[in-house]
């Protein structure tokens, strides 16, 4: 207690009897001022002092108008009298007249008694500074024991106001022995504190037992005297006192009072008891102690008063003592006790990570991981037990701790996590040895979902492998064709699909018509068309009106069948059906149907496929039907009708593929319609643009036969050797790569590739320099050599046109973007690809491609056209709708536009199960988060984390952004622990940092607005 807030309490002076000094000469005073003196004397001595005062007035003022030589004795004394009755009326200009007396009259015991009268007068006007050093001068010779007593207690009491208790306590110590003296009291009171203060409690009791039932004190010392029993460990008597004084009522420190029975009630573990002296202690005060908080919240836990309780343990989070810890392992078990379980896990996971109390932090990493299991917050609980058991491998709770682990990973989506655990285990459970298949092949279709098929092929092989295989292998059979038929091995795909249909489980995209649309185009590709019809047939029986993208293809690549087999009749039934459902593939239909029409009709053939251009202005197949009506006109000498067609797929951008024949043909028409001149222009333009076609050779004999017909041979060797191939072409080079060539065909590799490095560093421009680039990084990519076969792809690519432009393309792109992860170069690759590019499965590839590459470089609002543009091709695959939706989303967001942007990421969790999925799901939390639509952004989040656990980026993000929604609504308890979580778990280290940063900012906003004391 500050000593200085004591009350103060100030007694009147008592009156102090007069003497003449006895070497003093009287005064010669005639009769009437000699009467005034005697009665202001009377006065004076009987303290009447406000009637003295004025007659001393008189006295001086007459002495002051004679002569003063014959009145030097009287005027001394009536000049002191007259000072100190003013000193006792208070009037302050006395004060200047004592300073005087005390520094110029020679009478020093006159002078003391002035300056002890000074003193008092400044005590009464509380200038303790002026009155201390003039009670030390005055002395007690010249003093009353009244006077004595006044003094010590008036200077004792300065002393106290100072706070220099050792000065004061003699001066107190000595009244409060005399019970006859009027300060006896207040000493014992003032005494009684400092003894108090200074833990001399015998002393301190006896006094303040003394002022008990004063008036004023007795409101005060209750309190004390209560504390001073506690403190020497009279505690029953304490408590027997203090609810005695409180019952009485009016005590100054009531609320400290109750604190104090409270806290011993608390200490005899009487909770019932303690609880209403503590509840109205820490309700009516304006700050309080943790300790405080704590006892209250304790005796709410104990009587079940589990919201209260609540109330109070939140507020003593954040700290790293033993009372932070213990309150936040209670606070966890109050809230299981109402069902509050993610509340109870953000308490345990406080208390677990305060190391103060080993017992309870074991308990509570226990909890906190069994709670984060039963939450969803499968990778924390995962985490937590694997940690919990290293840490306490004998704790009592490591079985279920064991068992539950086990179980996380048998029903967690979390396949990345769950299958590094199982492998981390050294000697696994039977239970978890059958667990493990099904992990595998979790974890394989979301590498087949991230488009990584050979990560997913090395899963779907273990499985294979495993003798515990048995509920996952039909499934395990199907996606390991579907990844082999990716892969080209059209007999294993065949293989694995048979064993798949031998044992049909339908699971998503796993399902027996996918596995037959899968076996249809194997055996299309093995040109063995009539397996390949009825597996195509098995899925399009019932598609005649079906919407179905997929059951649309099959039948029409049943037709396609029927087609090749030349069962042309029932073909053009099929083509004929899709051409009047409108489908999406009915440009290729009506292409298709043309060419039977043509077999017996030439002229039909051209009219139905000069209707491909009117019908289906978008087709990718116009070019192709001018190629064919030009073609089908020169079959039927109709030169001239053919050279406007094959212009026109001349003058078509995108139809780099067809060009070369359509140069040729072109050649061939002008040639037969006797127009020379352009005939050699058609060929020498498809000689120079284009010298690696497979056309190109047919337009060089053409060539040669016209200039050597017309007697122009020189003119064909100067324009040969203008192509750098000169009719003279090197022996040499020939040679070289003809040999290389044939070991290359011949099987021998490795002498292959020796043969064209030579030839590529003696002939680096030579005429099969382009053959010779791309054989060599062929057999590199077959090593997965990718750093040494993507040069050649890239020379090739970077020539423009060739017979090998569309797959060099191709694989550069490929490798830069899944084996090197260089995106802007992937991005450039399939840009070419998109442009030479002549099968729709390439093209596609490449705007997927390009795609891609752009949404990994970030560049959302260029890829945006792109995004639009592979969403409406009618081929694109899920995975393509899936990235178009995402970019889409990235692009709204960008411009502000959240609620479009949480309709195109909604459209990516429909289709997508992996990491996009996971992307997509935690920026839907955080669009709803910047429109400030707090408990939709808190459910997305929560549906991040439980169910997209494998992406600890998008999973850790997601928990900054529920720290962030926690904070923003002022729940400071789950923000801090959320912050923490993350600080503590994530292994990014740019997270880590952020989360480090946001939880010491809410700490010290939750301080700010804090009701508890330092």
């Amino acid at each position: 207690m500050n000593l200085t807030c004591m009350r103060k309490y100030f007694l009147l002076l008592l009156a102090v009897p007069s003497f003449i000094s006895a070497t003093a000469q009287h005064t010669q005073i005639v009769g009437d001022e000699l009467a005034v003196y005697k009665k202001a004397r009377e006065l004076y001595t009987g303290g009447q002092f406000s009637l003295a005062y004025p007659l001393f007035k008189d006295l001086q003022h007459a002495l002051r108008s004679t002569d003063r030589a014959n009145q030097v004795v009287a005027s001394q004394d009536i000049e002191y009298y007259a000072t100190v009755c003013g000193l006792k009326q208070n009037d302050t200009n006395a004060v200047f007249a004592a300073q005087q007396f005390i520094e110029l009259e020679a009478n020093n015991p006159r002078s003391q008694m002035m300056s002890f009268h000074l003193a008092g007068y400044q005590f009464r006007n509380q200038r303790f500074d002026d009155a201390i050093p003039l009670y030390e001068q005055a002395g007690i010779a010249n003093l009353s024991n009244d006077e004595i007593s006044e003094m010590k207690f008036n200077l004792g009491y300065a002393y106290f106001t100072k706070q220099d208790f050792a000065s004061a306590k003699p001066l107190f110590d000595a009244i409060r022995q005399i019970d006859t003296d009027p300060h006896y009291l207040d000493a014992n009171y003032y005494y009684g504190f400092i003894a108090y203060a200074d833990r001399e409690y015998r002393s301190a009791l006896e006094c303040f037992k003394k002022v008990e039932s004063h008036a004023d004190y007795g409101k005060v010392v209750p309190f004390y005297i209560t504390e001073i029993y506690y403190f020497t460990g009279q505690k029953e008597k304490a408590l027997t006192y203090g609810e005695d004084m409180l019952r009485r009522g009016g005590g100054y420190y009531d609320l400290e009072m109750r604190q104090l029975v409270g806290h011993a009630y608390f200490e005899k573990k009487e909770f019932t008891k303690a609880l209403p002296y503590l509840e109205k202690y820490v309700t009516e005060s304006e700050k309080v102690r943790r300790e405080d908080i704590y006892e209250l919240s304790y005796c709410y836990y104990q009587e079940k008063r589990w919201a209260k309780a609540i109330e109070g343990f939140k507020q003593l989070s954040g700290k790293e003592d033993s009372l932070s810890q213990n309150s936040m392992y209670l606070l966890g078990d109050a809230y299981l006790k109402v069902n509050q379980k993610a509340n109870a896990r953000t308490a345990f996971a406080f208390c677990a990570a305060n190391s103060s109390n080993e017992v309870q932090r074991e308990i509570s990493k226990f909890n906190y991981a069994k709670l984060s299991y039963e939450l969803g917050y499968t990778d924390v609980a995962l985490s937590e037990f694997r940690d919990f058991l290293n840490e306490f491998p004998n704790s009592a709770n490591g079985r279920e701790a064991r068992e539950l682990l086990v179980d996380a990973l048998a029903r967690t989506n979390n396949f990345r996590e769950a299958k590094e655990q199982i492998e981390q285990l050294s000697n696994p459970s039977e239970n978890t040895k059958k667990i493990y298949p099904r992990v595998l092949y979790g974890r394989a279709v979301e590498l087949i979902n991230d488009q990584d098929i050979n990560g997913a092929d090395a899963l779907l092989n273990k499985i294979l492998q495993d003798k515990y295989n048995a509920p996952v292998l039909s499934l395990t059979h199907f996606w390991k064709g579907e990844i082999l038929y990716r892969k080209d091995n059209l007999d294993d795909a065949i293989l694995n699909h048979n064993k798949y249909l031998e044992a049909p489980v339908v699971n998503g995209e796993v399902n027996p018509a996918n596995s037959k649309y899968t076996l249809g185009y194997c055996y299309l590709r093995k040109e063995n068309y009539n397996r390949a019809l009825g597996y195509f047939d098995a899925v399009s029986k019932n598609a005649a009106n079906s919407k179905n993208v997929s059951e649309q293809d099959a039948w029409l690549r049943t037709a396609d069948c029927y087609y090749m087999n030349r069962e042309y009749k029932k073909a053009q039934g099929m083509y004929e059906n899709a051409i009047t459902n409108s489908w999406a593939s009915a440009d290729n239909a009506v292409f298709q149907k043309a060419m039977i029409t043509g077999i017996s009709n030439s002229n039909e053939k051209i009219n139905q496929l000069k209707t491909i251009e009117r019908r289906y202005p978008n087709s990718s197949l116009i070019s192709d039907a001018n190629l064919e009506i030009g073609t089908t006109y020169m079959a039927d000498d109709k030169y001239r009708d053919a050279v406007p067609f094959l212009n026109t797929v001349l003058n078509t951008p995108g139809s780099a593929s067809l060009k070369p024949r359509a140069l040729l043909n072109l050649g061939i028409s002008h040639y037969n319609l006797n127009n020379n001149t352009e005939a050699i222009t058609q060929y020498k333009a498809l000689i120079s643009q284009y010298p690696n076609a497979a056309e190109t050779e047919d337009a060089q004999e053409n060539l040669e036969k016209i200039y050597i017909e017309s007697g122009r041979a020189g003119e064909y060797a100067d324009f040969m050797r203008s192509t750098g191939k000169p009719l003279s072409a090197s022996r040499e080079d020939s040679l070289t790569y003809t040999a290389a060539e044939r070991l290359y065909t011949a099987g021998d590799i490795n002498g292959a590739l020796t043969g064209f490095e030579q030839y590529l560093s003696r002939f680096p421009s030579g005429y099969f320099s382009l053959n010779a680039l791309f054989y060599s990084s062929e057999i590199y990519d077959s090593r997965k050599d990718y750093v040494r076969a993507l040069p050649g792809y890239e020379a090739i690519a970077a020539r423009g046109s060739s017979r090998y432009a569309e797959k060099s393309a191709f694989q550069a792109a490929r490798i830069n973007y899944f084996e090197l992860k260089n995106y802007p170069k992937a991005e450039q690759y399939f840009a070419i690809l998109k442009t030479v590019a002549v099968t729709q499965e390439n093209k596609l590839e490449a705007i997927r491609g390009l795609l891609r590459s752009q949404y990994y470089q970030q560049k959302y609002t260029e890829a945006e056209a792109n995004a639009v543009e592979l969403a409406a091709l009618k081929n694109a695959s899920t995975d393509d709708r899936v990235m178009a939706n995402l970019v889409l989303g990235r692009a709204a967001q960008i411009k502000g536009n959240f609620s479009e942007a949480i309709v195109k990421y909604k459209n990516v969790v429909s289709l997508n199960k992996a990491a996009f999925a996971a992307e997509a799901r935690y920026e839907i939390a955080n669009c709803n988060f910047q429109m400030n639509k707090l408990p939709e952004a808190e459910k997305a989040a929560f549906e991040v984390v439980n169910k997209s656990g494998s992406y600890e980026n998008w999973l850790t993000r997601a928990y900054l952004l529920l720290g962030d929604i926690y904070w923003k609504q002022k729940d400071y308890f789950n923000a801090k622990a959320t912050f923490q979580s993350v600080a503590d778990n994530t292994t990014i280290a740019e997270l880590k940092q952020e989360a480090q940063t946001k939880l010491a900012r809410v700490t010290e906003e939750e301080k700010a607005a804090s009701k508890i004391g330092n």
